[in-house]
């Protein structure tokens, strides 16, 4: 007998397709065949996939990128990639076609809407994305990266969590060192939007921390490489250990390690820390359409495991507070390390799987 087919659409950022990989791989160990339907962007992004899943490449577009005359043709490219998309969904029929967001989702999404195939959507934040908003209603299922998530009135969701990278999930509970008169670190994660705020703000304020704390700080700082000098230099010439680096390797050792995290609210970044449970200071995305990383603390900041500090109030005083607040109180530290696991959900693959299977058995989910 054939294996069930599951089809997974997806767009060609990281928060769309490290859940959509997660998904890919315990499917496959469950004996599945895996498709993956994304768009020529979509498709640079594939090679953590494993080399079982089948990548379909069908046209698609958004409306956010080029002139007038190429957004003139976005419509008739996502409908030619639908078109495809149902004829060879006709011809395959899956068990099941998961969507996770971005245009390249759109050509399977619709293809299986109108031949009425099982489907569901996965949000990684805490606000539908465009593509979602669109399938909502017209899937049997919302699986919720985030809790809570803003959904249409009327419309249930189920929450599944993010899934995370297993190099984190080894991670998941790492005892807390609280903070104390021995060396502390500090992690920085810019994110791949904005990162440049951070890079201005936090240097001055760790530089202005009271010196029984300042002189224990370790830093481990994410810029762009355009700060990456600049930085660099501002903490040695204030004689703070830092290890400033476009890209850091080993994430999953620097957060299990870190006494405080500062970072933008990215639903990645929020899940990974509440798996290992780390203290957190995050810095919303201003420039974010839906302010979508507001929503994805939200959940941290009410357990009380997080400080959320906008734009507007993310100055080098207000930081430098807030760092003190965490870092001069180990009871609070080791509370809000608690409260951050309290919020993870480590078995977040498990429960997609499970609404996946769901789908399949023609069970509501």
């Amino acid at each position: 007998m054939t294996a069930p087919l599951l089809i997974i659409a997806a767009g060609g950022t990281g928060g769309h397709m490290f859940p959509a990989q997660a998904l890919a791989e315990a499917m496959l160990a469950k004996g599945w065949r895996v498709r993956l339907s994304t768009d020529p962007r979509g498709a640079r992004y594939t090679g953590g996939f494993p080399a079982a899943v089948d990548v379909e490449v069908v046209d698609s577009a958004t409306f956010a990128r080029g002139g007038l005359a190429g957004k003139l043709t976005v419509p008739f490219r996502i409908l030619g990639g639908i078109v495809a998309a149902t004829w060879r969904m006709m011809r395959d029929r899956p068990a099941v076609v998961v969507g996770f967001g971005g245009y390249p989702a759109i050509p399977a999404m619709a293809a299986a809407w109108v031949l009425r195939r099982p489907r569901m959507i996965h949000e990684q934040n805490g606000v539908l994305g465009r593509v979602n908003q669109l399938f909502a209603r017209r899937v049997d299922a919302v699986a919720c990266g985030t809790s809570p998530t803003d959904l249409p009135s009327g419309l249930d969701g189920v929450h599944t969590g993010n899934p995370v990278r297993a190099a984190i999930l080894d991670k998941h509970g790492a005892p807390y060192i609280p903070p104390g008169d021995y060396p502390m670190a500090i992690l920085v994660l810019g994110g791949s939007q904005g990162a440049r705020i951070l890079s201005d703000i936090v240097p001055p304020a760790i530089a202005q921390l009271p010196e029984h704390i300042r002189r224990n700080v370790r830093v481990s700082h994410q810029a762009r490489a355009e700060d990456l000098a600049r930085v660099s230099d501002y903490y040695a010439s204030e004689m703070i250990k830092a290890d400033v680096q476009t890209f850091f390797t080993d994430v999953p050792q620097r957060l299990s390690e870190a006494q405080l995290v500062i970072a933008r609210s990215g639903a990645s970044t929020v899940a990974d820390v509440s798996i290992i449970g780390r203290p957190a200071i995050w810095v919303p995305l201003a420039t974010a359409i839906r302010d979508e990383q507001t929503a994805n603390a939200r959940q941290l900041v009410a357990a009380g495991a997080a400080v959320l500090m906008t734009e507007p109030d993310f100055t080098v005083a207000n930081l430098s507070a807030a760092i003190e607040n965490v870092l001069s109180d180990d009871r609070r530290a080791v509370n809000m390390a608690h409260a951050a696991l309290a919020c993870a959900v480590p078995d977040a693959t498990d429960r997609l799987v499970q609404l996946v299977e769901n789908l399949a058995e023609g069970r509501k989910t």
